[in-house]
């Protein structure tokens, strides 16, 4: 039992032993008010001032207005009766709810699973019933609830042919397989992005040396350009052929 129940059944126990106190105590206080009334039993009396007032009877008095407050409890307890039969009820009518969903998910767990076979609506109710009688884990449930379940379980075998378990299995095993091929393009995807940076970043790297390739050239070009003309020779037409300069005539 969990601490949830244990608590609620302690507190309807002293909830019903208070009414009982209650009942007897006021009980008792009317009866020995109307006996001494008659002038069976005696009067219960003290003294009580209030300040320089004393006032008379005082035990009297206050025996009376005792007796009256519980006695006019006794007006409530029928409404408290009421309370706690509706609540008693409300629990086993939960109790017996839970009952059945206990027993109509064993019902269609083992239809989901092919179990039954029978395909009129009475020999449906009768072997679902039978099948929630010889169960081990429903053994303390009683007939009427074990019935409401197999008519459940009957009225839902469409339901449980829909969702059997073999169909299950393989919306599940069609779902994993997708779900492993997402996966798969995904990873794919990841790759082409890293191998188009790698491209990105070659390539730019080789427009980079190119260019310094170039300037080098274009300075050599020019260096010489510089350095041809002192030696005789200048470049032609075409800048890698180089052709002597033409000799001035010697003077006569």
């Amino acid at each position: 039992m969990s601490d949830r129940s244990l608590l609620a059944r302690s507190h309807r126990i002293l909830h019903s032993v208070s009414l009982v106190v209650i009942f007897l105590i006021g009980l008792s206080a009317l009866s020995y008010t109307v006996a001494a009334a008659f002038g069976v039993v005696p009067w219960l009396s003290f003294t009580a001032t209030f300040g320089d007032f004393t006032v008379p009877n005082a035990g009297m008095i206050t025996q009376i207005v005792i007796t009256v407050i519980l006695a006019s409890l006794f007006f409530f307890m029928p409404s408290a009766g009421r309370v706690m039969s509706l609540e008693r009820a409300h629990r086993d009518f939960r109790v017996s709810m839970e009952d059945v969903a206990r027993a109509y998910h064993v019902c269609h767990t083992a239809d989901r699973s092919g179990v039954f076979s029978m395909s009129s609506e009475f020999d449906a109710v009768r072997e679902r019933l039978a099948y929630l009688r010889d169960h081990p884990d429903l053994d303390s449930l009683e007939p009427q609830i074990m019935e409401l379940a197999a008519q459940m379980s009957q009225q839902s075998r469409e339901l449980a042919d829909i969702y059997n378990d073999e169909k299950v299995a393989r919306a599940k095993t069609f779902l994993r397989q997708r779900q492993e091929e997402v996966e798969r393009q995904q990873t794919l995807i990841v790759e082409a992005h890293h191998n188009l940076r790698d491209i990105r970043k070659w390539s730019q790297q080789v427009e980079l040396e190119e260019s310094v390739v170039a300037s080098q050239l274009s300075q050599l070009e020019e260096q010489l350009e510089a350095t041809l003309p002192g030696l005789g020779y200048t470049l032609g037409k075409d800048s890698a052929e180089i052709v002597p300069m033409p000799q001035k005539p010697a003077a006569e």
